[in-house]
């Protein structure tokens, strides 16, 4: 896969994928979603924060994924990848089967493609400032753009802290964790979010529609 980066092109053979989950850094708001979800059938997490493993060629990059039955949603997070000794940041989504979550937040994680934007900014660029960096999503409903997620990195582990204790690698990349939904989570057709570095004024954003396809008894 290849990236845009300041210092020019950067290709990446991907040999692990690994999704971060329970990243907020309030844990009394960690442990209050936790037990909302143990309502809905959703088993606790084993350890917070917990890191699922995914084969890396759910990454694309692509303005529209397949995914299977009406029940999957996205969600912006942002994205480190290590590459040719280099800690890298981005931006993807953490597309989800909803409905297979309450079987296994795992298996969940795995059924769907991961969209990630095609730009990374050096890690050390921006980790003065991490806080200060900008994360937000809209989704496409009712025939109009509704802002689904609004607020800062501040909200999730120090991404040097979870890079570390997750273990990500040269040929690795991390999904790092999201923000809650605006008006809960839910489906939708077009899904478009964006990573805003308001100290160095720069942005990286993507957009892409998802296609359900039917569930064949």
């Amino acid at each position: 896969m290849q990236f845009d980066t300041t210092q020019g092109a950067l290709d990446v053979t991907f040999t692990d994928l690994i999704v971060a989950g329970w990243t907020g850094r309030d844990r009394a708001a960690v442990d209050h979603h936790i037990e909302e979800l143990a309502a809905l059938g959703v088993a606790p997490p084993s350890q917070v924060p917990l890191y699922y493993r995914c084969g890396p060629e759910l990454l694309v990059q692509s303005d529209r994924i397949d995914v299977l039955g009406p029940d999957t949603s996205g969600e912006a997070e942002p994205l480190l990848i290590r590459a040719e000794g280099r800690t890298w940041l981005g931006l993807g989504s953490d597309q989800t089967d909803r409905a297979l979550e309450a079987h296994s937040v795992a298996h969940s994680k795995q059924v769907c493609p991961k969209p990630v934007a095609a730009a990374l900014w050096d890690f050390d660029e921006v980790a003065g400032h991490l806080d200060q960096i900008e994360l937000a999503s809209e989704i496409f409903e009712n025939g109009a753009w509704v802002v689904y997620q609004s607020g800062t990195l501040a909200s999730i582990r120090p991404l040097a802290d979870l890079a570390q204790s997750g273990g990500l690698a040269d040929g690795g990349a991390m999904l790092c964790g999201t923000l809650g939904a605006i008006g809960g989570v839910r489906p939708a057709e077009r899904f478009r979010m964006r990573l805003t570095d308001p100290v160095l004024g720069r942005e990286i954003a993507t957009e892409y529609a998802i296609r359900t396809l039917p569930v064949m008894a």
